[in-house]
């Protein structure tokens, strides 16, 4: 293993070396390649959630590459290499796992998570302590530039650890209907800023719900993305049965054909349940 990763390191130091490495990749810095590097943990996502074992392979290696590629960059500057990546990831890990690397006894999951969150906390006082300014937050270290579901579901987790949370689900239906009620108050004024201000509140409403529920927001909304895909994709083919497009047809036709398309996937939905209780 530690062959295939000394040469993937030779392979990304050829590729910014300045006598005969690739120009692209040379003129590349760490804030041109995050954008790369987001997209391509999506790309793993996406093989994970299709159960493509074959891409999910294909994407982890492009996933892995922009490791080394910060790396590689960092190298040069005289930061950091590879090996002090490794390092630091190792260190860090067998530190929040004293349950297996020490002698600390953890009896379940929701234990180790309490103790991980604690261990965390400790290393953001540290932190803080070295750094000094300011004094330490329960909120520090959830970066600013993750997806603003992920990021709204680790603040509200982190706030709910110091008792800053609903007591029950349908206080939190309650504050989304508040929340709604407050955004069509603003539809009445029309201020773009307004309006951007009472919806971003609907959704982190609607994000409590789903950590509430144990529900991935980002998750939940890729199945939806999917299944709008996959109807309107079936809109589309109706549409061309009859030699038309979607842009020659109108609402109502294809609210009728979206309505068809629910109960084909309904209907297929139970004959493979069917199928499968007989395999059973």
């Amino acid at each position: 293993m530690s062959g295939n990763i000394d040469r993937l390191i030779e392979v990304m130091a050829r590729l910014r070396d300045p006598d005969g490495g690739c120009p692209w990749d040379l003129e590349q810095t760490f804030h041109t390649i995050a954008p790369h590097t987001i997209e391509e943990a999506y790309e793993v996502a996406d093989a994970i959630e299709s159960g493509d074992m074959a891409a999910l392979k294909d994407e982890l290696g492009d996933l892995l590459f922009q490791v080394v590629y910060y790396a590689q960059m960092a190298r040069e500057s005289g930061e950091f290499d590879f090996d002090a990546i490794a390092g630091a990831i190792s260190d860090k890990m067998i530190r929040r796992h004293p349950h297996v690397f020490g002698d600390v006894k953890v009896d379940s999951a929701d234990e180790m998570v309490l103790r991980w969150e604690d261990q965390k906390a400790v290393e953001r006082e540290a932190k803080a302590a070295v750094e000094g300014g300011k004094p330490p937050s329960v909120l520090d270290g959830i970066t600013g530039g993750l997806p603003a579901l992920t990021r709204a579901i680790k603040l509200q987790k982190r706030a709910a650890r110091v008792g800053f949370d609903w007591a029950a689900t349908p206080d939190i239906l309650d504050k989304i209907e508040e929340e709604i009620g407050e955004l069509r108050a603003e539809l009445q004024v029309s201020d773009k800023a307004r309006l951007q201000d009472e919806l971003g509140d609907v959704l982190f409403a609607v994000t409590n719900l789903a950590r509430r529920l144990d529900i991935d927001p980002e998750t939940a909304l890729r199945g939806t993305n999917a299944k709008f895909d996959r109807r309107f994709r079936r809109i589309e083919a109706l549409l061309a049965d009859d030699g038309r497009t979607p842009d020659q047809s109108n609402l109502d036709e294809m609210e009728t054909l979206w309505q068809r398309a629910k109960r084909e996937e309904t209907a297929l939905g139970a004959t493979e349940t069917r199928v499968e209780e007989k395999k059973e």
